[in-house]
């Protein structure tokens, strides 16, 4: 309908730009759009929930944790893409609001990965994804009215 109207009002794909045709293409509707959040979103669940799990496998357990677990948080990232586009949604990771929990959540995605596979530090690949898991709570936090106030409120009457 939005390219009838647009053919309709005299701007054709030329003056969209080649941009604009992608995005136009590549249009999902809404409930597809939310079958593929809901998707790629338990399949992130359930990679982190398997990655804990393989946190007690012996041998290469702290391997496996560490991969799925960082699949996981990414696959749980990447699943808002469809509710809301890819290029949305990294317009909001780097608000200014959250620009700091995006970069730690992502270099802590890297650090994870580089503390098992080439440092062999298991302990740093531990708190790698602490720091992964504390990043993407505050990112989601970002993303409700008041609640990061709330959350360190409660922490500093909790604390004092």
């Amino acid at each position: 309908m939005e390219k009838l109207r647009r053919v309709l009002s005299g701007q054709d794909d030329e003056e969209q730009g080649l941009t604009g045709q992608v995005l136009d293409s590549s249009s999902l509707s809404f409930s597809t759009r939310v079958k593929w959040f809901a998707i790629c979103f338990a399949g992130g669940i359930l990679c982190s929930i398997l990655g804990t799990i393989m946190l007690w496998v012996p041998g290469g357990g702290m391997k496996l944790f560490a991969v799925f677990y960082t699949l996981g948080n990414v696959s749980a990232l990447a699943s808002t893409c469809f509710l809301m586009g890819p290029v949305k949604q990294l317009k909001k990771m780097f608000e200014s609001t959250r620009l700091l929990a995006t970069l730690v959540m992502l270099f802590s995605f890297i650090l994870t990965l580089c503390a098992v596979f080439w440092w062999h530090k298991r302990g740093l690949a531990l708190l790698f994804c602490i720091f992964q898991f504390l990043a993407m709570t505050w990112y989601s936090l970002s993303y409700i009215p008041y609640a990061r106030d709330a959350v360190m409120k409660c922490f500093t009457s909790c604390l004092s």
